[in-house]
């Protein structure tokens, strides 16, 4: 992809994948790269019903040259019949086992199974005496489960801000816990999602194969079903031994298994389960789940999407995106911030940012920001950049030892990012979530450099439609774009920063655990009303 006048992007939906899919299988398959649908031999219906609402941002990369990622499963030379055959057959076998409880669920007291793993008595469900519910634990508080997995730091940087803000809200009354479903509660080879995702996004082709190919229902539907049969019994152990009134997810391949399990213990009607959806835009289905009690989205966008997906309105709650607690609080003066920092207090800067890791092209945009805002006329500089390197620490060994015509500030991993976004004045960065919702928070025009195929590919029109900021992958033409903001663009800057206001919504987590508190609230109401009727 090159600059914004001129770079090719891809825009299409949806969000992670199950790394675990069928894509073993599908690969005797041909991809045909050239329509932009997936059809399947006469069975278009399987396709995602989110496809529809990303004609808009097909239309945003419409001026841009346009590539279809993912297009038709077609047969190949085995006509259709064989990929019918292989789902009939696939869908008889997921049917068959994963109705059922898987065998050894013993280990979580479930009553006796026989040999076809299913329950003497009920069906292998749970006895209501084996799982106590957290209003008979001794210490009287509220059991709050946050599922989330280290694909990128966006689901665990969520999951700690509903923690916070439920501390900060309602101290003692509950006790929230935070675990990596698939890491800490599943086998080998299972646990290694976090694993095999970052070496899928470090290679885009994989993942993007991967995110589209799981896109259809029947695919990613089927998997969770195939894949519940081997982790079923981890999973119950793992959710229950937390005794859960609440379980959030914040992350898309959380719902699926959980509610099989909760389902088939006849749970759901006492543990309030909901999604709080992390992706402001362009969002994988797997996401949702019509069994949830409540899905919180960030924008209007994801909220159209969950509709599509068949929740129902009561469902579905447009709160924002949970950021971290520090962008809760006031920020401090710029110049303040600044002067900590080692940066001029007067000059214009911008934050250029490369992640945990420091990816990207960082040291060639540095490069440029060094000579777009030094004025050769007057001899100084007219603005000034702080660079955030991560852990890469050649790279910031390299820029610290570089000679530089204006002021330039370079650090490692930083802990406060509140803080040096708010003694900036615009950033630019990749197209994550979190980032960009932080960075509106503060007021900061963004300038998008790169994205992840899929979850991030709305994000970038997101952005750019709503005035809040640019695209472009040139150095050398986001440099001119921050020069002529500090420059003769001022207005442009201001504006942008407005607009970043409007949109920001630094009380969603707040908004979140208060709705969560009031479901809690209905459930133990309506079932002391059970209890005693």
């Amino acid at each position: 992809m090159q600059s914004s006048s001129s770079s090719s992007s891809s825009y299409v939906p949806l969000e992670t994948s199950n790394v675990f899919n069928l894509l073993p299988k599908l690969s005797t398959f041909s991809f045909d790269s050239t329509v932009s649908r997936i059809t399947l031999d006469g069975c278009p219906s399987i396709v995602s019903n989110f496809a529809h609402s990303d004609r808009k941002i097909g239309d945003f990369l419409g001026r841009k040259k346009r590539l279809n990622i993912v297009g038709s499963l077609s047969s190949g030379t085995r006509g259709g019949s064989g990929f019918n055959k292989f789902f009939s057959e696939f869908n008889n076998f997921v049917r068959f086992h994963c109705e059922r409880i898987p065998l050894g669920f013993d280990s979580v007291n479930v009553n006796p199974v026989n040999e076809c793993g299913s329950g003497e008595q009920n069906g292998g469900g749970l006895e209501d005496g084996a799982l106590p519910l957290s209003e008979a634990v001794s210490n009287g508080k509220k059991k709050v489960l946050i599922l989330m997995s280290d694909t990128g730091g966006g689901h665990r940087a969520s999951a700690e801000a509903i923690k916070w803000a439920f501390n900060e809200k309602f101290g003692d009354e509950y006790e929230v816990f935070v675990t990596d479903l698939w890491t800490d509660h599943t086998p080998w080879p299972f646990n290694q999602l976090p694993r095999s995702y970052n070496f899928l996004v470090k290679h885009g082709s994989l993942w993007r194969m991967t995110y589209y190919a799981s896109a259809p229902r029947v695919v990613h539907q089927s998997n969770f079903a195939a894949t519940s049969t081997f982790i079923a019994r981890e999973v119950a152990k793992g959710l229950m031994k937390y005794q859960p009134d609440i379980i959030i997810s914040v992350h898309p391949l959380m719902q699926h298994v959980p509610l099989r399990i909760l389902r088939s213990k006849g749970l759901l009607d006492k543990i309030v389960f909901t999604t709080v959806v992390t992706d402001l835009s362009t969002c994988h289905p797997t996401w949702f789940h019509k069994l949830v009690t409540r899905c919180y989205c960030p924008t209007e966008e994801v909220a159209k999407r969950a509709s599509k997906a068949g929740l129902q309105s009561p469902q579905i709650k447009v709160y924002g995106l949970p950021v971290r607690p520090s962008f809760v609080k006031p920020v401090r003066p710029k110049v303040e911030l600044r002067k900590e920092l080692g940066m001029d207090e007067d000059l214009p800067a911008v934050l250029l940012m490369g992640g945990g890791e420091g990816m990207g092209p960082i040291e060639a945009t540095a490069k440029a920001l060094g000579n777009a805002l030094y004025d050769e006329n007057l001899g100084q500089p007219i603005g000034q950049v702080l660079v955030i390197c991560g852990r890469n620490k050649k790279l910031a060994s390299k820029l610290l030892s570089a000679e530089w015509k204006i002021p330039v500030q370079v650090k490692g991993f930083v802990t406060k990012m509140e803080e040096c976004m708010g003694a900036c004045d615009c950033i630019i960065t990749k197209a994550g979530p979190g980032t960009i919702a932080e960075a509106m928070i503060r007021g900061l025009p963004i300038i998008l450099n790169d994205y992840i195929a899929g979850q991030e590919v709305g994000n970038v029109p997101y952005v750019v439609e709503n005035g809040c900021g640019k695209f472009s992958k040139s150095p050398k033409e986001i440099a001119n774009i921050v020069g002529q903001w500090f420059g003769p663009k001022a207005h442009e800057l201001k504006a942008m920063s407005q607009n970043a206001l409007r949109l920001a919504r630094p009380d969603s987590v707040f908004k979140i655990v208060q709705d969560l508190h009031e479901l809690v609230k209905q459930r133990s109401l309506t079932m002391q009303y059970s209890a005693s009727t």
